[in-house]
């Protein structure tokens, strides 16, 4: 299976061009489009992708330079391959769903661990229900400022606003850690409701910001496989001003490497993903400076 090669690839990783005979630790792949509420229109986050892929072009210089917020090499030294672009239909949102989770599968089964680059907030969903071809239950830590526990928007079931909801349908998600909460989304209370009767553990910014992170990261469980699932609006505005629905009082990228450091020593990363970034919004370019940081560093812990 091949993808649409990209102008540039992560950091100028290689790329690789079958996603069958994979030989990496990590395999970055992206995907702008998703399931839209409105076919024919591009993503907000249509562009994501290669803002992201082009912010970091100086680190290709060389794989040995420390990175003090990894406490090691940059991305750990790991085999990083970039395996392109799924080819998004704007009017098919079953099409985007089916070629995602494909790809995703033949990265799992070649044995490397993918990580995606959306997008909007429906990509993770076909990205997640792939996971399925771990064999092993996995557990969502979710940073958000949303919890995206919507059944439906307009008659949608596989929008943005729907990914965790779909998410705990998945027989082989365990458990959901969700981070980051804040202000009005589309969540309305039969939806916070809906989310704490599945068993969802919700830490809103305000508690992070009161108590810390402790109890967020010791509710994964130990030992298990997680998925990182990182809607960057979960990050602050101040970090992250390229997002649709900014929210004051976000995640901190200090915050974001504790979070990260949390999750490595309590199970395994397996995969993950940024999505919601609109690079539009984002004249300087911040956002897809700190977003492939965060990047390298969630690849830094994936190879531990």
């Amino acid at each position: 299976m091949a993808l649409l090669k990209p102008v540039s690839t992560f950091c100028e990783v290689p790329f690789a061009d079958d996603l069958s005979a994979l030989d990496a630790d990590v395999a970055v792949f992206a995907a702008g489009h998703g399931t839209p509420y409105t076919p024919g229109t591009p993503s907000h986050a249509a562009n994501a992708p290669d803002a992201v892929r082009a912010a970091l072009k100086w680190y290709a210089v060389g794989r040995d330079q420390w990175d003090f917020d990894a406490n090691g090499p940059v991305m750990g030294l790991a085999r990083v391959v970039d395996c392109g672009t799924v080819d998004g239909d704007l009017h098919n949102g079953a099409k985007n769903r089916a070629t995602i989770k494909a790809a995703a599968e033949t990265i799992i089964g070649a044995g490397v661990k993918p990580l995606l680059l959306g997008g909007d907030d429906s990509t993770p969903i076909p990205f997640i229900e792939a996971f399925a071809a771990l064999g092993r239950p996995i557990t969502i830590v979710q940073i958000d400022a949303h919890i995206d526990w919507r059944n439906e928007v307009h008659g949608e079931t596989h929008g943005f606003s729907s990914t965790m909801r779909r998410a705990s349908e998945f027989g082989h998600v365990k458990d959901i850690i969700q981070i980051g909460a804040r202000g009005p989304g589309s969540a309305r209370q039969e939806e916070v409701e809906a989310a704490r009767a599945w068993g969802a553990k919700l830490f809103t910014m305000r508690g992070v910001h009161r108590s810390g992170l402790s109890a967020a990261i010791a509710a994964v469980p130990e030992g298990t496989d997680i998925f990182l699932s990182i809607d960057v609006d979960g990050l602050d505005p101040a970090l992250m001003p390229g997002v649709l629905l900014p929210a004051f009082g976000g995640v901190t990228y200090r915050e974001m490497l504790d979070i990260l450091d949390g999750a490595a020593e309590r199970g395994n990363i397996a995969g993950a993903c940024f999505v919601e970034y609109a690079p539009e919004s984002d004249p300087t370019g911040q956002g897809a400076r700190a977003i492939a940081r965060l990047a390298c560093n969630v690849i830094a812990r994936m190879a531990m």
